[in-house]
């Protein structure tokens, strides 16, 4: 199988990012990418699109992430235009709170392509034509930008990135009705509620009454799909946070273990060193 390498794409280090149409008349081979993952956004026509061994149509108006690790391919393409998004991970870590609290944004720029890695999965956004229409007009401006490379360039199609971004996020409406579509937006819903609530101190019976959801059937899917627990991805918010405090701030590891969600300053410490393999205080001296 082969891999693909975004510096394939762009020789320029400092802003490792491609667009461009795509133009598809025969079929691709099976193929990941190494170091990025794609937003394919399909402009025209129709294929077959393979993910690990499952198979899906997709058509116009269909949007869909896929991470580096998922292997695909496109086959039996007819008329097929579409438009390749080419991005590091880390790009997506600047949206904003209000963003990452978004149902839309977790399910299709987070979940819907761990699900693809994981198991067979083929859900994808669908946009109306005038949805679409939009959208072509927010490529068409980015591949402009990207073609010009005028002074700025870069902070441009980061903002324009973003915008895209939101946009579609704001589209997202879970067409399946079944166990998979489910799960999805159960899990969307829990990760959008902590991401806006972590610094709270929340239980796993307020997360799962907001998710509507047992507790048992959220830790199952949390553990099948995000191979981790609610609580331990709350952790991981609030250390994350913490790191950003003990950088930045002067506050005491005390007053940054209750900033960031935790009633007990030695708990946190224990979660800290076991994450990060350092306590707080070796952490903060280190920077």
């Amino acid at each position: 199988m082969s891999e693909f390498y975004l510096k394939w794409f762009t020789s320029d280090r400092q802003f490792p990012f491609f667009i461009q149409y795509g133009y598809h008349d025969e079929d691709t081979d099976l193929h990941r990418h190494a170091d990025f993952s794609e937003l394919v956004i399909v402009l025209s026509g129709t294929a077959t699109h393979i993910v690990n061994t499952e198979e899906s149509f997709i058509k116009k108006g269909n949007v869909f992430v896929i991470n580096g690790s998922t292997p695909h391919a496109f086959t039996d393409p007819q008329d097929f235009k579409i438009c390749n998004v080419m991005f590091q991970p880390e790009l997506l870590s600047t949206a904003g709170a209000d963003l990452r609290t978004s149902n839309g944004f977790q399910a299709l720029f987070v979940l819907e392509p761990l699900y693809r890695h994981k198991h067979s999965y083929t859900s994808k956004l669908s946009l109306p034509i005038p949805n679409l229409e939009y959208v072509s007009f927010l490529i068409a401006g980015m591949i402009e930008e990207y073609h010009n490379k005028l002074q700025g360039y870069q902070t441009m199609l980061g903002s324009k990135f973003m915008e895209l971004v939101v946009y579609l996020s704001r589209q997202y409406d879970p067409q399946e009705k079944g166990i998979q579509g489910n799960h999805l937006m159960h899990l969307a819903n829990a990760l959008s509620y902590m991401e806006d609530r972590y610094l709270e101190p929340l239980t796993l019976d307020q997360i799962t009454k907001h998710s509507d959801i047992s507790v048992r059937h959220l830790n199952r899917i949390f553990r099948s799909y995000y191979q981790t627990t609610p609580i331990a991805y709350l952790h991981r918010l609030r250390l994350e946070r913490a790191c950003g405090l003990l950088k930045h701030s002067n506050l005491s590891i005390t007053q940054i273990s209750h900033e960031c969600g935790f009633s007990d300053s030695n708990y946190f410490t224990r979660q800290f060193t076991k994450i990060y393999g350092m306590s707080p205080k070796v952490y903060r001296n280190k920077l």
